[in-house]
């Protein structure tokens, strides 16, 4: 056009209307302030469980001019109210009348007013419904058939949560604009709805490259078109990823003669990501996914971000963490969660809210809101991967080959409606699988060290494609080259709870949350008084010392699980349980508040594209033993070059090499050869370091890792009066280990059994000492002859052995999977020669994985932990205190009782179990 445009400023006035409403329940006729945007559940404490019929009120004033006035030179203008989202019925009425009724929680709406019915000084109601699951109230949207998400795990988020405004635009205006960009040829398909009153306009489109400069215009006319398809190519677009998220800029003008109407922009980029052969592709280059879960939940607004400036400080901490993904846990987020991570270069995999209850209006809810969150969301280039259903929520995929046959159908609409992004079906776990995905991943949860050997077997087991991920039912449509993601994993890692109250002094609402999950080791109130109830401090030091010793916990067993995973070549990515905490659910990354774990800085040198993977397979050694290893390079989208090297160095022992390491391109775990390390011999046991950098042929550390080892020497164990034993195995171990054997039980100062059985709570009536070890098997009662009961024998007022019992932790929350279970032993006394990293404090290590009980022993009481629990076990929020190792006293004599497994393999196999063993013997022997 060579007239000169004329563009009135501004061309959409826009007024707020956030800030303080009132509130009422329908029921009520007391109105109360609330914050919007905001859920009523955030702010009131009486209703942080309510669901139902509410009204927000306000006034507003209308600027001048606004209701007769000129706002693009022709007296062509209209008013419009927007609403970012409201959940999950809205009906919007402005001075008494009835103007708008909206369904759905996630996405916006807009009303445009009739200007004659406005005047200087406007009433605006709004009716929210968040319905509950009662149908006889709500027949037609019953709770389990909205899409609603964690809102069944968090408590329900009812209310106007996102911003509302008021707006002035042009008669002849702009709509929805979608975009899509393709990276291989620069082509740039837009559509953009106009107003009917634009049939005499021009779309002006002009594309702004990163750098600031004008690299792509057209001109299309609108005519009589509703929805006006614009092309425009860019020569040699440049791509977006996480290392350089570079933004396009879309501006669109609506033209009537020389006079521009309305604008809008949009910015995107231009990126594509594939699978093929099993990997991820992000523009054509190998990409390992390293993901966390996000809940998309905030402290005070819950769903509603604070500002803008805390999601970039939340997205800047997730990558420093070394995380190139998150995922967007089935929920739809505000639009300044893509905007940031568009811009900070994250990539996102969303997951659409589910609903609970499969039925032909919840099937079209969820389609109408993927389509919203497509229309409204698809330009994001951070955008890469959708989520149909969660874990089977809302469907019975198991059962039910209705739903399978939907679950395929609404896969293939999602990849005809969106072919740029991948999808997934059902992001499944056990019991439940996938029918056809872009992405085969699958949760599972086990505890390390704990269960380190069921962690190693499910992913063996997952890298090789078992058929379980899959439906047994003859119905999958599985192709066999989808790359595998273990989508979720974690462990917990407790938050201070100074860290989390406001002032200092006030828990936040949601301490008092979480008593239903777990059976009630998920409830955080209470926390530090359970600390001081069980004497916790005697193992800890200090609360802090706790709470930080229960963070390297949960990054001793992040780290292995993610070296485990690295090692797997045909496993692509994972999603870590969680990016923060949720409430009760401690296994963030950061906590509630965003503030950061202990193993902050460390964290990314495991969770990064080039990892050194130790590959130990023990972890606690005798002097002089040859450290076994498979150390690897895993590469995942990065490569190594050729003259890299590996530096290694045991510390504090002064042992140190350097080995050559093989060139290595993207994707590939590649063995590391020729390093024998033998370990040099100490006065004492002691906690070492292996630490592992990898170096290019220039010098730059390309990786960097390390592995805690606890080193024994080998000694005999201390000289001890003759010990008699009923058990052959017992019997010889002890004659393996050097102890004298009694003849008869009268002969010995100390028995060592399986149980407590009647004979040997006799003898410690009677003065004797007694040591009991109870390994694995089903729950076993410390006595073996008589019917379960909390005392170990009937009760008599002479013969009152105090109740114990041994509980198996299959399933119960002692096992530790889910919510885990934080285990110690305090390094005193007969236990200080079992040596303790700094970072874990008296928590077990690796080294333990080979005596970790599979039992606990149950019936202490609270004050019993203040000197007769050497080492003992917690669940959660410090729930369900419990011991490892107790010591009795009855009568004249005393039993020590454990369930460390310090007979599972043979005598001096392992030196944990070696000194361990020792150790009981000379706890049981004094005193």
């Amino acid at each position: 056009m060579a007239t000169a445009l004329i563009a009135p400023a501004p061309l959409r006035d826009r007024v707020s209307l956030d800030g303080v409403w009132d509130f009422r329940l329908d029921r009520e006729e007391t109105w109360r302030a609330i914050q919007v945007p905001g859920v009523w559940q955030a702010q009131f404490d009486d209703l942080r469980e309510t669901q139902g019929v509410t009204w927000y009120r306000r006034n507003f004033t209308l600027p001048r001019g606004w209701q007769h006035g000129d706002a693009n030179g022709d007296g062509g203008h209209e008013v419009v109210l927007h609403f970012g989202a409201v959940n999950y019925l809205a009906e919007v009425y402005v001075n008494g009348r009835r103007v708008k009724a909206h369904e759905g929680g996630y996405l916006g709406f807009e009303v445009t007013l009739d200007r004659q019915a406005l005047w200087a000084d406007n009433s605006l109601e709004v009716k929210v419904t968040l319905p509950s699951n009662d149908r006889a109230e709500f027949p037609d949207h019953p709770f389990q058939e909205i899409p609603h998400g964690k809102q069944s795990w968090y408590g329900p988020m009812g209310g106007i949560w996102q911003p509302v405004w008021l707006e002035r635009r042009a008669v002849a205006h702009l709509g929805e604009i979608i975009l899509g960009a393709d990276l291989d040829s620069g082509a740039i398909g837009v559509s953009v709805a106009v107003s009917p009153g634009a049939a005499a306009a021009t779309l002006i489109a002009t594309i702004t490259g990163p750098d600031g400069n004008i690299v792509g215009r057209a001109l299309v006319e609108c005519g009589d078109r509703a929805l006006v398809p614009v092309g425009i190519t860019v020569a040699q677009p440049l791509s977006w990823s996480p290392d350089a998220p570079r933004l396009y800029e879309l501006a669109v003008q609506l033209v009537e003669g020389t006079t521009v109407r309305d604008a809008a922009t949009r910015r995107f980029g231009f990126r594509t990501f594939t699978t093929k052969n099993g990997q991820f592709l992000l523009n054509g280059q190998p990409f390992y996914m390293r993901c966390a879960l996000d809940q998309d939940y905030y402290p005070e607004g819950l769903y509603t971000v604070p500002n803008l400036a805390y999601l970039e400080d939340q997205f800047r901490k997730a990558k420093a963490l070394g995380l190139n993904t998150v995922r967007c846990h089935i929920k739809v987020p505000d639009p300044l969660y893509y905007d940031v991570c568009d811009r900070l270069g994250l990539l996102v995999w969303t997951e659409f809210p589910n609903f609970e209850r499969f039925s032909a209006k919840a099937a079209e809810r969820a389609r109408i809101t993927a389509e919203g969150i497509i229309a409204r969301d698809g330009h994001h280039p951070s955008i890469v991967a959708w989520t149909i259903i969660n874990e089977d929520w809302g469907t019975r995929l198991t059962e039910d080959p209705d739903h399978r046959r939907w679950l395929i159908d609404q896969y293939d609409w999602l990849k005809r409606h969106d072919p740029s992004r991948l999808a997934v079906d059902n992001s499944a776990c056990f019991p439940n699988f996938h029918v056809k995905t872009d992405i085969e991943d699958y949760h599972y949860y086990r505890g390390v060290p704990d269960r380190r050997g069921e962690w190693d077997h499910l992913t063996d087991r997952f890298a090789a494609r078992e058929d379980w991920t899959f439906s047994p039912y003859g119905d999958a449509e599985r192709r066999g080259d989808e790359p595998l993601v273990c989508s979720e994993f974690g462990v917990w890692g407790l938050p201070n709870p100074r860290d989390l109250r406001r002032g200092g002094t006030v828990d936040p609402w949601w301490f008092e949350t979480g008593a239903q999950w777990g059976e009630g080791v998920a409830y955080p109130k209470g926390l530090e008084q359970r600390y001081r109830s069980f004497f916790l401090d005697r193992a800890f030091g200090s609360f802090d010392g706790f709470i930080t010793a229960t963070q390297w916990y949960q990054f001793t067993g992040l780290k292995y699980q993610i070296e485990k995973l690295r090692s797997s070549a045909s496993i692509q990515g994972y999603v870590i349980t969680e990016l923060t905490d949720i409430y009760w659910e401690a296994n963030g990354l950061m906590d509630m508040e965003r503030n950061l774990r202990a193993f902050h800085a460390p964290f990314a040198e495991v969770n990064a594209d080039i990892v050194l993977v130790p590959g130990f397979r023990r972890w606690g050694y005798w002097a002089g033993e040859t450290l076994d290893w498979s150390p690897a390079l895993a590469t995942g989208g990065g490569f190594v070059g050729p003259d890299a090297v590996l530096e290694w160095s045991l510390e504090p022992l002064g042992a140190s090499g350097r080995v050559p390491v093989a060139a290595a391109g993207a994707n590939r775990v590649v063995p590391i050869a020729g390093i024998e390390v033998v370990l040099p011999a100490v006065d004492a046991a002691i906690a070492a370091t292996l630490r592992l950098t990898l170096r290019d042929a220039k010098g730059n550390v390309l990786a960097r890792n390390y592995e805690a080892l606890s080193i024994y020497p080998r000694v005999a164990p201390p000289a001890s009066p003759p010990i008699w034993t009923d058990d052959d195995g017992l019997r010889d171990r002890l004659i393996a280990f050097g102890y004298t054997l009694a003849a008869t039980p009268d002969d010995a100062a100390l028995s060592v059994g399986r149980a407590m059985d009647t004979r040997l709570v006799e003898a410690v009536r009677r003065g004797h000492r007694v040591l009991v070890i109870v390994e694995d098997g089903p729950s076993r009662w410390l006595r073996s002859d008589e019917p379960p009961s909390l005392m170990p024998v009937p009760y008599h007022m002479d013969q009152a052995f105090p109740g114990l019992f041994a509980q198996a932790r299959d399933n119960t929350m002692y096992r530790g999977d889910w919510i885990t279970a934080f285990s110690w032993l305090q390094r005193s006394e007969h236990f200080a020669a079992i040596p303790a990293h700094a970072t874990n404090g008296p928590m077990f290590d690796l080294s333990f994985e080979r005596v970790v009980p599979h039992h606990v022993l149950v019936g202490m009481k609270p004050w019993e932990h203040e000197a007769h629990l050497p080492a003992g076990l917690v669940v959660g929020w410090g729930h369900r205190a419990t011991a490892i190792i107790a010591e009795r006293w009855f009568g004249r004599g005393k039993a020590v009782l454990t369930t460390f497994r310090v007979c599972a393999d043979a005598p001096g196999a392992d030196p944990v179990a070696t000194t361990l063993f020792n150790a009981l013997i000379a706890q049981a022997l004094s005193g």
